[in-house]
């Protein structure tokens, strides 16, 4: 509880001494996937971004969920200065899915777990007013996975048969989008 409180400590100050923007992909909402975040200053030209992305689809198409919460913070190199023009930035992540995975579309199983993330985005920042800013980004990395597999189609038990967790690791784009964000102060 002392580490969290001081953790707690620490971010309100760094966010009340610096540039702190509050971002929503516009992207993202336009399929009902809502994705937010905190970006705030921590040097000259770096940044600490923090965002969520949640997916509370049920099915895209009426058998295959597509459930999924990611948490990404990633600390950002800002190649002119900081809010304005190319970023690069690199982070590190949980998620936690139920969904079926891209190379599964054609078939009646799906995934249901957990992993992390490690990669790499890429934006460039827009000023629209001194208030209001775009934040146009991609990003991928390694993705690796923890899941159970499962039938969509009402068979029983798993599809794989793994002792505990079965695994997965791959090189996806999994992130991306226009950041609409406003500065707090």
């Amino acid at each position: 509880m002392k580490k969290l409180l001081i953790l707690i400590f620490v971010f309100v100050t760094v966010t009340s001494q610096s540039q702190t923007y509050l971002k929503f992909n516009a992207v993202s909402a336009l399929i009902l996937v809502p994705n937010v975040g905190i970006e705030t200053s921590i040097g000259k030209k770096t940044t600490f971004s923090v965002d969520v992305m949640a997916s509370f689809w049920e099915s895209f198409n009426g058998h295959s969920p597509m459930k999924l919460y990611t948490l990404t913070p990633e600390v950002r190199y800002h190649f002119k200065e900081k809010y304005n023009g190319f970023y690069v930035g690199g982070h590190a992540g949980p998620d936690v899915y139920e969904l079926q995975k891209w190379n599964y579309f054609d078939t009646n199983k799906y995934e249901h777990g957990f992993g992390y993330r490690l990669g790499v985005t890429v934006g460039y920042n827009v000023k629209v007013s001194d208030k209001l800013l775009l934040d146009i980004f991609a990003g991928g990395g390694w993705h690796q996975g923890f899941y159970h597999g499962y039938y969509n189609d009402g068979t029983p038990g798993r599809y794989e048969k793994a002792k505990n967790w079965n695994k997965s690791g791959e090189w996806l784009p999994y992130r991306g989008g226009v950041m609409l964000s406003y500065k707090l102060n």
